[in-house]
């Protein structure tokens, strides 16, 4: 927990003197998504508070919000912790998913789309495997599906997956093989660019609703096996 407070503090000065709830709910939902805070991991309301420097009150509120977004469980008696998912919480993930980025690609329009953002992901995900970080590719990988969704230029599609996207990094906080998880689809995320790139968006979401699919069977492998093997971590 030492080195994950070391981390807040240098956060400290992101909050200013403009301090709010929400500010301090995007600095913790960062390192919750970068796994400082494991699931499982209680979250002490003194140790944070003064390593961000806000008052009890303000990190309350911020905690409510993550437990809003479904990041953060308040247990009885017992404080605040990072979540757990069930298989039944990665399903449903997955199903949520499939409903919002099978339609943003269906509802696209007219070609050429605006798919920088997409090339960028992709670039990053070449280079993290160049480099064996396969923690690294994961995060592209989500960086690809986010710039996926920000094709449809909804902010609140965006705010909708932008917490979807985070709760689904807690399942994944609890695998231990990254590399077998996130390396096969560096290769469809190029498939799925190189179809939006031909102004293909039909091929581009049977690529993507296939990807979904084999995504959550082999997260949900994973995740089968390791859910028995972790405990909650007090911190």
């Amino acid at each position: 927990m030492a080195e994950q407070l070391a981390g807040l503090a240098d956060d400290r000065a992101l909050l200013g003197r403009t301090s709010t709830a929400e500010r301090v709910s995007d600095i913790l939902r960062s390192r919750i998504a970068e796994g400082y805070f494991p699931p499982g991991t209680r979250l002490s309301e003194d140790s944070i508070g003064g390593a961000l420097g806000v008052s009890r009150n303000t990190l309350r509120e911020a905690f409510r919000l993550l437990t809003h977004e479904r990041l953060l469980v308040h247990e009885l008696n017992r404080g605040v912790f990072v979540r757990v998912l069930t298989v039944e919480d990665v399903e449903d993930i997955y199903r949520t998913r499939a409903l919002v980025e099978c339609a943003v690609v269906r509802g696209l329009g007219e070609p050429p789309y605006a798919l920088d953002g997409l090339r960028a992901s992709v670039t990053e995900g070449q280079v993290a495997a160049v480099e064996s970080d396969w923690k690294g590719l994961g995060t592209a990988n989500f960086h690809f599906h986010r710039e996926l969704v920000a094709l449809a230029g909804s902010v609140r599609t965006d705010e909708l997956m932008r917490s979807v996207f985070a709760e689904l990094r807690l399942a994944f906080h609890l695998v231990d093989e990254p590399r077998r998880l996130h390396e096969p689809y560096l290769q469809r995320n190029r498939q799925i660019l190189q179809a939006l790139q031909a102004g293909d968006r039909t091929e581009a979401e049977k690529l993507l609703e296939v990807y979904l699919a084999d995504s959550l069977e082999r997260v949900v492998e994973v995740y089968r096996r390791r859910m028995g093997d972790e405990s909650p971590t007090e911190g």
